[in-house]
């Protein structure tokens, strides 16, 4: 998807992060203090997952939110880390993709 930005002149283009192969997606459903979550993966895991101290700062996470869950090598069906936050119209992309989005 590309648009242009009238002033400028310029095209700015937006990039879809797509799950890799050792990442799902998941939909937040609590929020356990801090920067922990409890999420609900497209794999039917729950895990428990944090904000990186890398990322802490980069974007607000509430209930209701699909992330991209990266899950540890150790405890991997139980722990994870949150790399990104998807927004509405991501979402709406993801669909058409054919990637499952939990309920």
């Amino acid at each position: 998807m590309a648009y242009r930005n009238t002033k400028k002149n310029t095209e700015v283009v937006h990039v879809l992060m797509v799950p890799r192969d050792d990442e799902v997606i998941g939909l937040v459903t609590k929020s356990l203090g801090a920067t922990n979550f409890m999420v609900f993966c497209s794999d039917k895991n729950e895990r428990t997952c944090s904000i990186p101290g890398r990322l802490k700062r980069r974007f607000w996470i509430k209930e209701g939110d699909v992330v991209l869950v990266k899950p540890w090598v150790v405890q991997g069906d139980k722990r994870g880390d949150i790399v990104w936050r998807y927004s509405m119209m991501d979402r709406d992309m993801l669909k058409q993709r054919g990637y499952e989005i939990p309920r």
